[in-house]
């Protein structure tokens, strides 16, 4: 049999290799140099004014909730369809979350996130699902009639682009452009620091009042400590946090942005390739694109079209695996956790449509390491699958 296909494998090269030993032969390994570089880069990337390093995505939407004043009586609207650390960012400044239900392409529903508004609705928090841009033109309308804060959960959308302009960026010129976007650089990412995030802004007290809470809420830089009068001094100005990251994870990332472009590209050809051998089966639906936006091919989560199937996703993954394929599933809606279910705000969500595609979703291989034969195996084997238990193939074969 081949070799096992896993679903994720990192793409580290030599550059990131020497770029860490000569940071540890420097012996600066926490927040320095090579942290302010990966910041400047990554801001001139993303085309922000400001981008502050930290140690993960969650601590960039967190520190974004906290420095805007976000707390306890507020609600704060997001998607059903993530990660838990969204919503726990919501719950860990006091707010409660509200679930809005999402659309045809897995993002946030801007019809749903307007009927979740009430009198003490704060703000937004749409996520781009797989790296596919939700609609921010309709989500920054509804935030500015309503005066609604918008931070953006981005962990997946590290090189999308919206109309053009890298998430992160926006058009200030225009009005059109979030308080905060947090990135994650967790080891699957498409960027990875091995542990990491980003939290970008426009907003030069939001980045200062971040930068300050992200190292214990200490007024000045660690490496410059001295007032005008030579002493050793700093001050305390607000109970912060421990979320900076290393100059050792910002070693590895600014190589890993450097060569984002490569990788986008080695992406978006393999999920062409899926589409392409996926599109016309009964029995799969390939994922979403827009016409107005770059997906950055974070995941490739086909849908089963479960109807024209005799078996569910969890037998589909256990087939895949038999045959050498690795899979995830992104992801399991939040009214579904037991903790998520008892809060109030979640426990009177209504999100037919996300839970209604959960059962569907299989997240396939997708990284710039794999080769294009194991693109073509992973192809070849689901739609093994897909028409051996197919209920389509099985009347057609049985009328004939």
């Amino acid at each position: 049999m081949p070799a096992f296909i896993p679903f994720h494998v990192p793409c580290i090269g030599e550059e990131e290799i020497n770029e860490v030993v000569e940071t540890l032969r420097s012996g600066w390994l926490t927040t320095g140099p090579r942290t302010l570089q990966f910041e400047k880069e990554f801001a001139e990337y993303v085309r922000a004014p400001h981008a502050l390093a930290v140690n993960s995505c969650t601590a960039g939407l967190h520190l974004a909730l906290a420095a805007l004043g976000v707390g306890a009586g507020d609600e704060v609207i997001t998607t059903p369809l993530t990660f838990c650390a969204t919503v726990n960012t919501i719950l860990h400044v006091g707010a409660t979350p509200v679930l809005a239900d999402i659309g045809p392409d897995g993002n946030l529903d801007p019809a749903s996130i307007e009927a979740c508004i009430t009198e003490r609705t704060r703000a937004i928090m749409p996520v781009h699902l797989a790296g596919l841009p939700c609609n921010m033109d309709a989500i920054w309308d509804i935030a500015q009639r309503h005066g609604l804060l918008v931070v953006e959960d981005a962990a997946h959308a590290v090189g999308s682009l919206y109309n053009g302009v890298p998430i992160g960026g926006g058009n200030p010129a225009a009005g059109r452009y979030s308080d905060a976007v947090a990135f994650s650089f967790y080891a699957t990412k498409n960027l990875t620091t091995g542990e990491g995030g980003m939290v970008t802004t426009h907003n030069d007290k939001l980045a200062n009042d971040m930068r300050m809470l992200c190292l214990h809420g200490i007024s000045t830089d660690a490496w410059n400590r001295y007032s005008e009068k030579g002493k050793w001094f700093y001050e305390v100005l607000a109970c912060g946090y421990k979320y900076n990251m290393s100059d050792i994870q910002s070693a590895i990332g600014l190589h890993q942005l450097r060569k984002q472009e490569r990788f986008l590209a080695k992406r978006a050809e393999y999920s062409r390739l899926f589409t392409e051998g996926f599109q016309d089966m009964a029995e799969l639906e390939p994922p979403p694109d827009s016409s107005r936006s770059r997906h950055c091919w974070h995941l490739y989560s086909l849908r089963l079209n479960l109807e024209n199937l005799q078996i569910d996703r969890a037998d589909f993954i256990r087939h895949l695996n038999a045959e050498g394929i690795g899979s995830s599933v992104h992801f399991i809606p939040i009214p579904l956790h037991p903790f998520y279910a008892a809060q109030s705000g979640i426990a009177n969500s209504k999100c037919p449509n996300a839970m209604d595609m959960y059962p569907r979703l299989i997240s396939l291989p997708l990284y710039p390491a794999m080769t294009e034969e194991q693109v073509q195996r992973v192809i070849d084997t689901v739609k093994g699958i897909a028409s051996r238990y197919s209920k389509v193939s099985q009347t057609s074969f049985t009328t004939i």
